[in-house]
């Protein structure tokens, strides 16, 4: 797999959310684990989770720590243990750097009290690829739900991107040599 610190401010609209969007918009093709910081404002036009859509669902945030993973060949029940394997790891690593409780739901992060939200995620399919968008909030400004953040938490988004991009990495690489390694039943 491959990884890739983005170090522009991009916007994120929902629009990269696409098949193919890291080799396309950053020449990386393959397996791939790509972040950024910027503002999030997803558009319904691109809001892939139905439930947001239905109920007209407001998503943004003024600047938050953007992670997109494609893995090519994997079914979506793949991507959704994925998508929740990264939300431990993330959860986990935070953790150990701030020594504050969070709890896991689902694939989001909240505060011990879970009255705050720190990230959002979504999992999908496309024809060629699974996808998966993970944000954490950087600040709490501009959220429309109360939320928890990096700078709560002190923790630099530029050294956590690194340090969970690698983590990802490194177990995704782990669980695919996992399979070479056994005979059929």
């Amino acid at each position: 797999m491959k990884k890739l610190f983005i170090s522009k401010k991009i916007k994120y609209d929902g629009s990269q959310l696409r098949p193919l969007f890291a080799y396309e918009d950053h020449k990386i093709l393959g397996d791939s684990i790509v972040s950024w910081m910027g503002p999030c404002d997803i558009t319904l036009e691109h809001m892939v989770d139905l439930e947001d859509k239905i109920e007209n669902s407001k998503i943004c945030g003024d600047e938050m720590l953007h992670f997109i993973i494609e893995i090519f060949g994997k079914d979506l029940t793949a991507g959704v243990a994925l998508q929740r394997l990264f939300a431990s790891i993330a959860k986990d690593s935070l953790e150990s750097l701030t020594s504050q409780k969070l709890v896991r739901e689902g694939d989001d992060i909240y505060s011990h009290d879970k009255k705050n939200k720190l990230s959002i995620s979504i999992a999908s399919r496309s024809a060629v690829s699974t996808m998966i968008h993970f944000a954490m909030n950087i600040v709490n400004k501009g959220t429309p739900v109360s939320t928890l953040s990096l700078q709560d938490l002190k923790v630099d988004p530029t050294m956590l991107a690194e340090q969970l991009m690698q983590s990802f990495t490194k177990e995704f690489e782990s669980v695919i040599t996992a399979t070479k390694k056994v005979t059929p039943l």
